[in-house]
């Protein structure tokens, strides 16, 4: 039986809908940046008086202070390098964590019953709660930030991979079951496929979470290399506004970045047969 091709027509029409998808993914943020950037411009030299501008300047002395003076570059570049080794190791360790403890709840309701409420009560307790039996624990240095880290990414990864594990049909477990597939090839060759939408979705989740956990770390644990965190406190505490803001959206660049890679990352491993639904 011949095959049915999508007319010419179709396809142009699915082509320019991409394209046109691609450049409004593009104009779009450009605009709403455009727009931040003239609020800002409105707050910091209509509203604010002259001698408290310090608490907002305008994005031009932001800019040529942390960003174009290239000790003041240096001087964040370092501490941001400290907050990404952190990010990323925590982040690391929470993916490995997550992925293993969902995966073995997703072959047991017994062990998921027996686990999942203690994930989702060590995700509602207040990270700053824990701050000082962690730090009875592991002490101020890197090890304590690692498990702030940790803390704050596993909930996502957790969540978004198990529903993915347990969303495929049961249609297709009875299709591997007449083929007398067991439990390890069911999970390797449906159930991890079918959850790598949503473990992709937690993953990114927890990859800007990953970047605030660092930050808030750097508050409570400052002993070894600083982190961006401790610069950004430096800076408030100095009532240096144009440091203040260039760290800040170093470490929103930062997380950006990280959260982008995923979504290639996503993109590479799905994107030749999963589609998300259109909105």
């Amino acid at each position: 039986m011949p095959r049915c091709r999508p007319a010419p027509g179709a396809r142009a029409a699915a082509a320019a809908g991409a394209r046109t998808g691609g450049g409004l993914r593009v104009v779009v943020p450009a605009l709403l940046g455009l727009v931040v950037v003239g609020l800002w411009y409105l707050v910091s030299v209509v509203v604010l008086e002259p001698r408290r501008q310090f608490i907002l300047p305008p994005p031009h002395e932001v800019f040529l202070e942390a960003f174009l003076d290239g000790s003041s570059l240096l001087e964040l570049l370092g501490p941001l390098g400290t907050t990404a080794r952190v990010a990323l190791t925590g982040l690391a360790l929470a993916a490995a964590l997550g992925l293993t403890l969902a995966m073995v709840m997703s072959q047991s309701r017994w062990v998921e019953a027996a686990i999942y409420p203690y994930a989702v009560a060590l995700q509602s307790i207040p990270i700053l709660a824990l701050v000082p039996l962690i730090a009875f624990a592991l002490g101020y240095g890197f090890g304590s930030r690692l498990v702030v880290v940790v803390l704050i990414c596993l909930f996502p990864i957790i969540t978004n991979t198990l529903f993915g594990l347990q969303s495929v049909s049961e249609e297709m477990h009875d299709l591997f079951s007449l083929h007398g597939a067991g439990r390890v090839v069911r999970l390797r060759k449906l159930q991890v496929p079918a959850a790598l939408p949503a473990t992709f979705a937690g993953l990114r989740i927890s990859a800007g979470m990953a970047v605030v956990g660092s930050i808030v770390a750097d508050f409570f644990f400052r002993q070894g290399a600083p982190g961006i965190g401790l610069q950004i406190d430096v800076y408030r505490n100095n009532l240096d506004g144009e440091m203040l803001y260039g760290a800040i959206l170093l470490a929103s660049l930062f997380g950006l970045v990280v959260f982008w890679t995923f979504g290639w990352l996503a993109h590479l491993a799905t994107g030749a047969w999963y589609r998300p639904p259109r909105r």
